[in-house]
């Protein structure tokens, strides 16, 4: 607890100097939620561990911390209520092979459908780190020779290399992949070499000894990379490794051993009362700056304005736009009377109030019928697990529900359509690129013409479903920018410089032509409207992520509020 105090107080410090209001009040509840030992919690509700801005989060190592304080807090209590009952060894190793189990087939089964949960949460984690235990409570009773141990330490060396560098960073984690580095840990401690080669040296203890500080300060040092878009560059990653180590000693050196002494020397009482003194300064420190909302005053404040673009979201984003499996709010913006029917995926959430503002009557509202990441496609099934068909059954339930409402209000269709059968594009995500992210009757690796037809289909079929019923508007393609627009922005701020995103018309129509071939088929077989927002992003060959120096997208492809504002003209003329 020492050394993780001094590192959130460090940060709070570099922090109050270089970071913007956002970044400042994020890092202030993480700090808390760190020294609380609750930061997996808190994090699990945030983005995913690999994403983009998951690489801006100085303290995100530290849900690592929290499930094993959370561990070690429970296990004893567990194994003391076992013991009451069974009282002997045999007891606490099955014990441990049941929760071993238990854990271990929970992360399996929910690893596709609850990712972010079973990355961060102790149920489905557990069966890691009571691996270990059962290495302590079995190994004794295996004998082995010489020869066995060494090719034992091998094999499991052999699988903890093996998973670092084959294993994708897209993959699905822990689940059953986790199990390849797990049994590598086990086996070269159940082969307990005391003379290895491999770990006897005077720098692998060093390491052993200093880890835990190493790896307190190695992911700040992998943000600053980022922030100074350097992570890729092998002489920063250098410095890098240089810089874990430098600090991770000074840490070692300087807080964990004469803290450990000291606080030991002073007793008990004293001692807790010391530390928690401490760590209560830092936690309530890192609370107020989340209270006052990052102390606003300290930086430029241009920079906070980019920054503040990450926000400037739809406020009933959280309640009206869920993903599967929940059900699709149906929230309504404005009067009590049907105006609009906006349906789509996270891009038409981001439209919806745009859309509210173009229809310009109090009196009527405008129904959002968004799904996160589920395009308008009847019919359709999601390779992720989690979705499913529920993507598709909504679409099937609205065209039936939209027969029943004034056949004079329009419907505007708003998808990321391409990436349904092209993946994403963003910068980072190189794994996903080309692999499509849906199917009709059998899925696919790569966007065929078979998947191609039936994609097509089902675009022109669906919206000519609903245009057999009201007026049909469907957006274009809203320009990915592949670059996250505001975090590019800011960090460019910071150091002083300007930097824009963009991409030119010729990337644009690259990606989107097939789209934009299905659209106009649908305009031409039954009439649906379309609509397109180039000419008021786009301009001189290339569409930009600013406008007056400031982001009109919260991230790389979702328009922001001020963003999608620059579409009310486009969207008016649903209502003339």
């Amino acid at each position: 607890m020492p050394a993780l105090a001094v590192l959130c107080a460090s940060l709070l410090l570099i922090g109050w100097f270089l970071s913007p209001a956002l970044v400042y009040r994020e890092l202030g509840v993480h700090v808390a939620t760190a020294l609380a030992f609750v930061s997996n919690l808190k994090f699990w509700r945030e983005a995913g561990y690999f994403d983009a801005a998951s690489h801006e989060k100085w303290l995100l190592h530290t849900w690592s911390l929290s499930v094993e304080w959370q561990f070690y807090l429970i296990l004893p209590l567990v194994l003391m209520g076992l013991w009451r009952v069974w009282p002997t060894r045999r007891a606490m190793t099955v014990g441990l092979l049941v929760g071993f189990a238990a854990s271990l087939a929970l992360s399996v089964l929910l690893t596709p459908l609850k990712p972010g949960a079973s990355f961060y949460l102790l149920p489905t984690r557990a069966w890691e780190m009571l691996a270990g235990g059962l290495v302590f409570m079995l190994a004794d009773r295996v004998r082995l020779s010489t020869g066995q141990r060494r090719w034992l330490e091998a094999l499991g060396f052999a699988l903890m290399l093996g998973a670092m560098t084959l294993i994708s960073p897209g993959a699905l984690w822990p689940g059953w992949l986790a199990v390849v580095p797990v049994m590598g840990a086990v086996m070269v401690l159940w082969a307990a070499r005391t003379d290895s080669l491999w770990t006897k040296s005077h720098v692998a203890q060093w390491l052993g000894n200093a880890s835990y500080s190493l790896y307190l300060w190695h992911w700040p040092l992998v943000v600053v990379l980022v922030y100074l878009d350097a992570q890729k560059n092998p002489w920063a990653i250098g410095a890098g490794l240089l810089a874990t180590l430098g600090l991770g000693f000074a840490s070692y050196a300087w807080i964990e051993l004469p803290s450990r002494t000291r606080l030991t020397a002073m007793g008990w009482r004293r001692g807790t009362a010391v530390l928690t003194a401490a760590v209560g300064t830092a936690a309530l420190l890192g609370t107020v700056i989340y209270l006052r909302n990052g102390v606003e005053w300290r930086v430029d404040p241009r920079t906070d304005a980019i920054f503040s673009a990450i926000n400037d979201k739809n406020p009933r984003m959280e309640e009206c736009h869920v993903a599967p499996p929940h059900v699709v709010p149906a929230c309504r913006y404005g009067g009590p009377s049907l105006g609009a029917i906006v349906i789509g995926d996270s891009h038409a959430a981001s439209m919806v109030r745009t859309v509210e503002n173009a229809m310009g009557q109090p009196a009527q509202h405008v129904l959002d019928w968004t799904y996160s990441s589920c395009g308008t496609l009847a019919g359709v099934r999601m390779i992720d697990p989690a979705y499913g068909d529920h993507c598709g059954k909504f679409v099937n339930a609205a065209l039936l529900q939209q027969q029943t409402m004034d056949p004079t209000m329009p419907l505007l269709i708003v998808n990321r359509t391409s990436s349904y059968t092209k993946g994403p594009n963003d910068i980072g995500r190189e794994a996903e690129f080309g692999k499509p992210g849906i199917y009709f009757d059998i899925p696919y690796d790569t966007a065929n013409p078979a998947l191609l037809t039936q994609f097509r289909q089902s675009l022109i079929g669906t919206a000519c479903q609903f245009a057999q019923v009201r007026p049909v508007y469907m957006l274009r393609p809203i320009p990915e920018l592949r670059r996250d627009v505001p975090h590019t922005m800011g960090r460019a701020a910071m150091r002083g410089r300007s930097e824009r995103v963009s991409i030119s018309l010729d990337e644009y129509h690259a990606r989107h032509r097939f789209v934009w071939e299905a659209q106009d088929a649908a305009q031409a077989q039954c009439g649906v409207h379309i609509l397109d927002p180039l000419p008021y992003l786009c301009r001189d060959g290339r569409c930009w992520g600013d406008k007056d120096g400031l982001p009109l997208y919260y991230d790389d492809d979702h328009l922001n509020e001020r963003g999608a504002a620059l579409l009310l003209p486009l969207f008016q003329t649903m209502f003339r």
